[in-house]
Order: structure tokens, then C-alpha cells, then sequence
């Protein structure tokens, strides 16, 4: 309570005392209103305005209130308390204790939600809910039981108002901890189940035909992942397996030697990508990389007629590299022994799930060129052995990043143009492919505002447009285009984002950058620097929130894939990266990733631990009563 003789300017105070003075008064704006009055004690009197609530003019002066909200000074000079709470101080449920803050459940706000609620919990005791965990593990980590963290969490007591705040309470530890370790056994049940199928196929382990045939040499990283996807190949049961590498890493030449394993021991392979420009790009890579080795298709919407259906039925075609279209119905691949889900975050698990099914028990190797944050691969990837490229190919030149406002623009668009006189080649992106609903210029940049912009800038050169829309054909012809050199400028959309490799295009401009994530932008960024040369990214953008300020001073501070990966994290938080539609898992309710990493670190041992004391009929009965809850 603060007395209002203390009250001060930029706070949040609590105030108890009479009302007075209180009047409605009218605005001109329709369906506006304002009550105005005075909160009075002792020690004073305060001005006090509310908005929208009408109904407070007729409070009863004579009672004491408890009121809490933001002191601000008024325009006439003093001080007065904006749109506060208000209650009367008998039987007080928002002041005069620590009040717990619920979120907000669709228009119902904190406060209703608090008086239903604390009407509950005057007939429920929170303390008898039933445990749900071992007491040995209870007590190792110093946690209290359930029902106890639940109660001091809806009524706290004693505890220090700044601890509550920042979910450091062995209350706040219980459920963090409970929500992780369920998880963990989730995850581990699951690998285990993985484990329990039989291999139907074996191979022959030998692709020096093929490596032999590879333009490159591999790196260090590149064989050492190669060994773990042998190993694998060897074992008893089928290979579910995460590739991660920072972009340009070598990932596609990895998948490419992997299926050739599965190819030359007779079995066919699938390559199953995003996006059509994507398995267009990684049809024509696998084909450069394969040497023209195996028959090889292009399976995506606009190609799966029934004479490429029937081709791939028979085993005709050994190699089918598509979109979607590889899971519909209709496509068979009776002896698929090897496949390649590629920026798998984009799939959800009954997506991956179909690709399986449509082999008998095939080997799957998924990958991502978003490098995953250590408390991420534990979560969303705790079923899956993970091999990690962190080694780059030689040749490859950092990138110079910059980060520009908008005035900043004609002076990099007049750089541009200097480099592309010199022989460069550029790509310039845009978030949208037309226009918002915006104000102009106060929106996110079009594509064909970006091109206009660009056909200005480089009136005299070569510029192409390539985005998702385009027929499949016209894309093609656009890419071969950039690739030859004949087009100096690619105005895109983010379908360039992964898979486009030209080692000749030196510039990125980004347009309205601060429409991006952080990831995204990494990836952008990852299409040049793919030679030799030296190489330039400009991020422009327009006007920017606190988030957006310090997102792109990371991207312009670090060019480790990892370590976006895990500030990525720490500024969108787990419910943005941890897709729970990708990893199939329920979504973090409590805890939060990487701030309870060491939570999550006890968690997997624990459930580790649990899960070996069981004998068979109680690992299957757990199984039965957790695994549906991780699928649904």
C-alpha cells in the first residue's frame, strides 16, 4: 500500500481509500467515455481517470477501495492514477496480497479470471491433487509435490514477489521440471520403439563408384557424418536420423552418397523437399552429383501424371525427387529403401509419417539447414541420433554484412550497380509477392515494387523475376538463366531462401528486412559467399521495435548459424521454433528454452533412469498411456 501523499510519476502503486467526485464524461468519439474522480486517504487526495466503465461513476463513496494502476502527471499539472483496478478493500482478491497475473483467455482478462478462480479455489484444496512423481525424485531435486506447488503458485504466501516474477519458486521448478520429464519419457519411449522394428533390407555398403565421381573432395565433417549413417545402415533396425548444417555445410552431397548406398544395393530412393523450385534444385543436383548414374525423376504437382506414377511402381525409376506429391495417394514405391526429408521443419510428423508407410519400414534421414539449438535437439528432436556439419567446404569466403535504414537505400542501390558493372551477380529479395494492405511506403516492400526499383537502379543489365507463383517451367528457365550469368540481377521472393547455389552471385539485398527472422535472414545470406570472391549482404529496412532492433544486430554481428540459432531462441522463444505441428510433441506450457536447460539436462536423465527399471509389461503399459498424447 503507498500512501497517496507518496504517490509518484512512471509507477504502478496500490492505493487504498474513499472515492469522490465521481462523474461520466462524454467524448467525442463513438463508443469512448471517461470517468474522472479522486481517490482520498489520510494522507491526501489523487486524481483518478478510467476508461470505458461507466458503471464506476455509481460506486459507493462511502466504502473504502483498493485501487492499483500506473501513476502518470496529468496535462493540468499533478499527478493522477490511470485506469486503475478497482475493488472494495473487504474481501480485496486483486490487492492488498502478491495477486497472480493470468494471461488472458480470449476477452477475458486477468481480473475476471482471478475472481473465478479464487472463488474456486475457496472450495478446492490444491494441495490434495494427487502426485504424479516419484517422491525419490522429489527429493533429489529439492521440489515440493504438486498439489503444493499448485496452491502456493494460485495463493503465494510467503514467497518473494520478484522470485514469483521470474519463475524461480521450487513451485515454479515442480511443474517446470514435471512438464519436461513427461516429455523426456515421451521422446525416449518413442526411441525405443524405433528401435524394437526389424531391418527389412541390407546393403551393400560400397559407394566408391560414386565418390569417385564427385567434383569435390569431402571434409572432415562430411566423412564422420558418412560413418554415423553407415553405422546405421548396419544396424538391426531401421535409421531415423537428423542431418543439421550451417548452410552450405554439404548436406545435399551427404543425402546424395547416402542414396546411392540404397540405389546400388537395388532399393529405390526418395528425395521429398517444400517447396517445387526446391526439388527442382535438388533434382538437378543429385543428377550432377549421381553423375547420370541411376533413373531419376521429378515427381511435384504438375508432373505426377500416370505413366510417371506407373514408372515409379515398377522400380523403373530408382530415384524420386519431389514435393507433397511423393505422399498422395496414387504414388507407390513398393521397394523404397532410403528417404530424404529436406528443411523437415517444414513437414509435420504425419507428413513424414506417410513417406515412411508408403515403403516397408524404409531408412529415413531428415535434415535441416537451421542449426538447432542444443535445448531443441533434446525437445523437439530427443528421438533422433543427430549429426552435425560444422565443418565448411574450402573456398568459401565470409560474407560482409551491413545493416541499412531506408535513407540508406540509393546509396547501396548505386553500390550495386558499380558491382554489377565490375561482373557481379546479385540476388535482391522481397517478403511479399504483392502489396499489403498497408499505407504506401509504410508497409513491407512488394516484389514488384522491389522491381521496379532494381530495373531503375541497373537500367541497362539483365534483370529476371523469380517467384512461387511462376509455372514450373518458366522458374527453370529463369534459374538456368542466372546460373549461366546471362541475368546480373534475381529480383525474389524467399523462395531462394535454401537450395539455390551459384557460386558467381556476389550481392544479397534485402529488402524490408525487419519482416524476416532471424533464421531467414542467415539463410538469405547463405546464398552467397559460395565461391571465391568477396561477397556483400545489405539488409535495408524500415522502421523497427525493440526486437527487430536486436535481431538484425545479431545477424549483422555473427555469421555461425549456430549461434543465431540459439539467440534465435532466446528472442522468439520456444513456441515459435519448437513447432509442435513438426515435432508432434504437446507445447511447452511452463517451461522455457534455453533459460531451463538444466532442467531439461535432469529431466532426460531422469527419464532415462525410470524408463530402465521397467520391466517389459510396464514399459508397454506406459507406452500405451503416453505415446497417443505425443501423436495427436
Amino acid at each position: 500500500m503507498t500512501p497517496v501523499a507518496a504517490a509518484a510519476a512512471g509507477v504502478a502503486l496500490t492505493f487504498r481509500g474513499r472515492l469522490s467526485g465521481l462523474r461520466r464524461i462524454r467524448t467525442r468519439r463513438r463508443g469512448f467515455s471517461l470517468v474522472r474522480g479522486f481517490v482520498e486517504d489520510a494522507t491526501g487526495r489523487l486524481a483518478v481517470v478510467w476508461f470505458n466503465r461507466p458503471y464506476l461513476a455509481d460506486q459507493a463513496t462511502a466504502e473504502e477501495y483498493l485501487l492499483h494502476g500506473p501513476v502518470r502527471e496529468a496535462k493540468g499539472g499533478g499527478l493522477e492514477l490511470l485506469n486503475p483496478s478497482c475493488e472494495p478493500a473487504a474481501g480485496a482478491v486483486h490487492g492488498a496480497r502478491i495477486a497472480p497475473v493470468y494471461p488472458a483467455m480470449g476477452k477475458l482478462g486477468a481480473p475476471f479470471l482471478r475472481r473465478l478462480i479464487d472463488s474456486l479455489l475457496t472450495e478446492v484444496d490444491l494441495r490434495q491433487v494427487p502426485e504424479t512423481l516419484p517422491a525419490e525424485l522429489l527429493a533429489r531435486h529439492g521440489l515440493p509435490a504438486l498439489g503444493e506447488a499448485l496452491d502456493t503458485l494460485h495463493r503465494p504466501r510467503e514467497e518473494d514477489v520478484e522470485a514469483l516474477n521470474v519463475r524461480e519458486t521450487p513451485a515454479h521448478h515442480r511443474l517446470v521440471y514435471g512438464e519436461l520429464l513427461e516429455m523426456q519419457v515421451v521422446l525416449a519411449l518413442r526411441r525405443e520403439r524405433e528401435a524394437r522394428e526389424p531391418r527389412s533390407r541390407h546393403y551393400r555398403l560400397d559407394f566408391s563408384a560414386v565418390r569417385e565421381a564427385l567434383p569435390f573432395p569431402l571434409t572432415g565433417a562430411q566423412e564422420r557424418v558418412l560413418g554415423e549413417i553407415v553405422a546405421d545402415l548396419r544396424a538391426p533396425h531401421p535409421m531415423h536420423r537428423l542431418l543439421q548444417g550451417d548452410v552450405g555445410s554439404g548436406k545435399t552431397a551427404v543425402a546424395a552418397l547416402a542414396l546411392a548406398l540404397a540405389l546400388e544395393s537395388g532399393y529405390q530412393g526418395a528425395f521429398m523437399a517444400p517447396t517445387e523450385l526446391l526439388a527442382e534444385q535438388h533434382f538437378a543436383s543429385l543428377e550432377r552429383l549421381l553423375g547420370g548414374r541411376y533413373s531419376a525423376v521429378l515427381l511435384t504437382g504438375g508432373t505426377a501424371d500416370a505413366r510417371l506414377r506407373a514408372r515409379i511402381a515398377s522400380g523403373e525409376a530408382q530415384l524420386v525427387v519431389g514435393t507433397h506429391a511423393l505422399i498422395q495417394e496414387g504414388v507407390e514405391l513398393p521397394d523404397l529403401g532410403l528417404a530424404v526429408i529436406d528443411e523437415q521443419h517444414r513437414f509435420g510428423v504425419a507428413q513424414r509419417e506417410l513417406l515412411r508407410r508408403k515403403g516397408e519400414r524404409p531408412d529415413v534421414l531428415v535434415m535441416t539447414a537451421t542449426p538447432i539449438p542444443r535445448s531443441l535437439a533434446l525437445t523437439a528432436y530427443g528421438d533422433l541420433p543427430v549429426s552435425t556439419l560444422d565443418e565448411m567446404p574450402p573456398g568459401r569466403s565470409p560474407v560482409r554484412t551491413e545493416v541499412v535504414s531506408a535513407r540508406g537505400r540509393p546509396e547501396v542501390y548505386r553500390r550495386l550497380r558499380a558491382a554489377i558493372s565490375a561482373g557481379a551477380q546479385a540476388y535482391v529479395v522481397a517478403p511479399l509477392i504483392e502489396e499489403s494492405g498497408n499505407i504506401a511506403g509504410a508497409g513491407p516492400a512488394s516484389l514488384a515494387e522491389v522491381e521496379g526499383r532494381v530495373r531503375e537502379a541497373l537500367a541497362g543489365f539483365p534483370v529476371a523475376l523469380l517467384h512461387g507463383r511462376m509455372p514450373a517451367a518458366e522458374r527453370e528457365r529463369t534459374m538456368r538463366a542466372f546460373a549461366a550469368g546471362e541475368v546480373r540481377a534475381l529480383v525474389a521472393t524467399t523462395v531462394i531462401e535454401v537450395g539455390v547455389d551459384v557460386s558467381a552471385a556476389t550481392w544479397m539485398v534485402i529488402e524490408s528486412a525487419e519482416r524476416f527472422g532471424l533464421a531467414q535472414l542467415h539463410q538469405l545470406r547463405g546464398r552467397v559467399g559460395r565461391g571465391s570472391g568477396a561477397s556483400t549482404c545489405v539488409a535495408i529496412h524500415g522502421r523497427l521495435t525493440v526486437v527487430g532492433r536486436e535481431r538484425l544486430a545479431v545477424f549483422a554481428s555473427t555469421q555461425d548459424g549456430f549461434e543465431i540459432a540459439e539467440r534465435d531462441l532466446l528472442l522468439r522463444g520456444p513456441g515459435d521454433v519448437l513447432g509442435t505441428r513438426q515435432a508432434g510433441l504437446p507445447p511447452l506450457r511452463l517451461a522455457r528454452l534455453p533459460e531451463d536447460w538444466d532442467w531439461l539436462v535432469k529431466a532426460r536423465d531422469d527419464a532415462r533412469e525410470l524408463l530402465g527399471r521397467l520391466d517389459e509389461p510396464a514399459r508397454r503399459a506406459l507406452e500405451e498411456k503416453v505415446m497417443p498424447c505425443a501423436s495427436s
